[in-house]
């Protein structure tokens, strides 16, 4: 378990240093998900300025976890930005209700919650928005002009980071890499690098051990026996994949 100094990070985040739970806002906590070991034993989580990874096997808690930083720092739990609350069925945790986020003085431009499950019905949202009368232009040319109906998954998630993602956001990432190629991955590692360069912040969930390659990071995997700060080589999702590939027929 994190120590409540927790791991060192090398200088301040620039909009959500670190995530507490308040115990006190806990209403059961033998009831999901406080019934997940990792979410169970989390007191205190520094952030890393640029990028905080979250790894782990199915149901070890880390898309819970970055759903609920989401939560917390202001966005809609099935995903989108600050200025989303649609909910097409609720479905989110209580541990976005009982966390609390630390932020510097310094606010992000903008920020979003790209939820690989539900993003679908991000997508109509925007179009539900978009027959609404306004003053301002389409929300849609925010994320390219094309209907994100009218590509495949993969293309507008790629869209997403390249039109609608900017300098200085806070952006949390739940398994991106569920709709891109490998090849796409590689460029979407290349936008995220870009918009950190502009000052920008990620937390990413993720089983992709190339989003896992960026240098200068935070990784933390999360087992039975809690949340621990890795490194690229050791989390278990490399380990696996080099073990196929060094094995592949056996």
């Amino acid at each position: 378990m994190p120590s409540r100094k927790g791991p060192r990070v090398s200088h301040e985040a620039p909009f959500v240093s670190r995530i507490e739970v308040v115990p006190s806002r806990i209403d059961a906590a033998n009831v999901y998900p406080f019934t997940i070991p990792a979410i169970r034993k989390l007191e205190i989580l520094p952030l890393h300025p640029k990028v905080t990874y979250f790894v782990g096997e199915n149901g070890s808690g880390k898309s819970t976890i970055v759903e609920a930083i989401a939560v917390a720092a202001g966005m809609n739990a099935e995903g989108g930005s600050q200025n989303f609350n649609f909910a097409t069925r609720r479905s989110e945790s209580s541990l976005g209700r009982v966390l609390r986020v630390a932020r510097p003085p310094a606010r992000p431009r903008t920020m979003f919650f790209l939820r690989a499950e539900s993003y679908f019905n991000v997508a109509t949202e925007i179009e539900n928005r978009d027959r609404e009368p306004s003053f301002g232009p389409p929300i849609i040319d925010s994320y390219g002009g094309v209907s994100l109906h009218e590509q495949s998954h993969g293309e507008s998630f790629f869209a997403l980071l390249r039109h609608r993602f900017g300098p200085g956001g806070f952006y949390v990432l739940d398994e991106p890499e569920a709709a891109l190629s490998p090849a796409r991955q590689l460029d979407a590692l290349e936008r995220i690098k870009e918009l950190v360069d502009e000052g920008s912040q990620f937390v990413i969930a993720t089983h992709s051990p190339i989003l896992l390659s960026l240098a200068d990071t935070l990784i933390y995997e999360l087992d039975t026996n809690g949340i621990h700060e890795t490194t690229w080589d050791a989390t278990q999702t490399v380990r696996t994949m080099r073990s196929f590939f060094e094995n592949r027929r056996g």
